[in-house]
Order: structure tokens, then sequence, then C-alpha cells
């Protein structure tokens, strides 16, 4: 599949934590860098997302916000 979106990370997912309706997806993208998703548990379910499995970062950087 192609996407028009070129932030593009593969990694491993290290923890899936489900919440009532969203779930928290860690992806570790490789030196020392963690990408964090919030997507629906139902997304988790259907792409049957685990810890250990293999899974790509998509960012569509559209919005970011960053603070300090």
């Amino acid at each position: 599949m192609k996407l028009s979106a070129r932030n593009q990370f593969k990694g491993k997912v290290i923890d899936v934590t489900k919440g009532q309706t969203t779930a928290h997806v860690r992806i570790d993208i490789g030196g020392g860098v963690v990408v964090t998703a919030s997507v629906t548990n139902e997304a988790v379910d259907d792409l049957g997302l685990a810890a250990g499995d293999d899974a790509v970062a998509i960012i569509k950087a559209s919005d970011v916000l960053v603070a300090k």
C-alpha cells in the first residue's frame, strides 16, 4: 500500500494500554525514540496489535504542537 504521508517509521510495539474507548500504542522506532499513538480500541482489535509486533508509525503532520 502506498501512502501520501512521508513520515513513516518502522518499529516494534512495546506496549498497548486500552482505556474505555481509546488505546495508547507505544512503538519503539530505534535510537531510544518511542512514539505513542492514541487510537480507538476497535483499531487495536482490527489490527491485532500486541507487544512485540512489528508496526509502522505513520505521521501526517498537519498539526504539531510543541510546548516547554
